[in-house]
């Protein structure tokens, strides 16, 4: 794979774990600041009462979404630091030079 397909796929990468956080993030942060300040957690359906539900098991699903999103975006960070330090410059075959330095 080129250095420039890379750069491209981590820059792919790590919108799409921003977007994705930024989007979905704010369901997985409530359940912190329900534990934290009220001490139960609720699920809000669209057509009914508020249901109790375990904050445990809300917080473990956050930490979880947010180490996904952490690994997508260290995965767009990794890639885009082999494509900057790629060598694809200096691998090229003197039989394919061009410019001012080839000789003949």
């Amino acid at each position: 794979m080129s250095d420039m397909r890379f750069v491209i796929i981590g820059m792919a990468l790590v919108f799409a774990g921003f977007v994705t956080l930024g989007a979905l993030g704010a369901d997985y942060r409530a359940a912190s600041i329900e534990s934290d300040e009220f001490g139960t957690c609720h699920t809000y359906p669209k057509d009914g009462e508020p249901v109790e539900t375990d904050c445990s098991t809300r917080v473990a699903e956050q930490a979880v979404f947010f180490a996904l999103i952490a690994c997508i975006i260290g995965a767009g960070i990794f890639s885009l630091i082999r494509g900057a330090r790629g060598d694809w410059d200096s691998k090229v075959k003197p039989e394919d030079m061009v410019g001012p330095g080839k000789d003949g």
